[in-house]
């Protein structure tokens, strides 16, 4: 019983060790130079499929300065991001699209947050509208 709880022990110590000594071995791995690039690599300026992003819900607001300088901080580290991302040689074209696109809902969902309550009440009205237009015989949710 008491050779369990040790083996036991020792599981859960060297898998904290492997948590904690994993990323230093990915960064060490990602520095290497790679000698040979598969055909499956995309090229770096890949960019996501153009449908791919949502429509602009947020024409036409009228932003507060902090609005806008929180907007512009989130686009730019969005952009950093996204960078990144199509410089990366070891994704593939379609990783590097996914990615691309989960920044893109990210940045969405960031810019949401930043806007008044009357604000985020008009998006989620063109949001449904859109989503009611795109999707004909059903019919969007009323709002009592």
């Amino acid at each position: 019983m008491s050779r369990n709880r040790i083996a036991n022990a020792v599981a859960v110590a060297s898998g904290f060790v492997l948590l904690c000594v994993a990323p230093t071995l990915a960064q060490a791995h990602s520095a290497l130079p790679v000698a040979v690039q598969s055909q499956s690599m995309a090229r770096p300026g890949t960019q996501p499929k153009k449908d791919a992003y949502p429509l602009n819900d947020f024409a036409g607001l009228n932003y507060t300065d902090a609005q806008k300088v929180e907007m512009d901080k989130i686009h730019r580290d969005m952009e950093s991001r996204k960078s990144m991302v199509a410089k990366d040689q070891k994704l593939t074209s379609d990783q590097k699209d996914a990615m691309l696109l989960g920044y893109t809902r990210m940045e969405y969902v960031q810019d949401y947050k930043v806007l008044l309550p009357d604000q985020q009440k008009l998006v989620r009205q063109r949001l449904l509208a859109r989503k009611a237009s795109s999707q004909p015989g059903q019919k969007p949710p009323s709002r009592n």
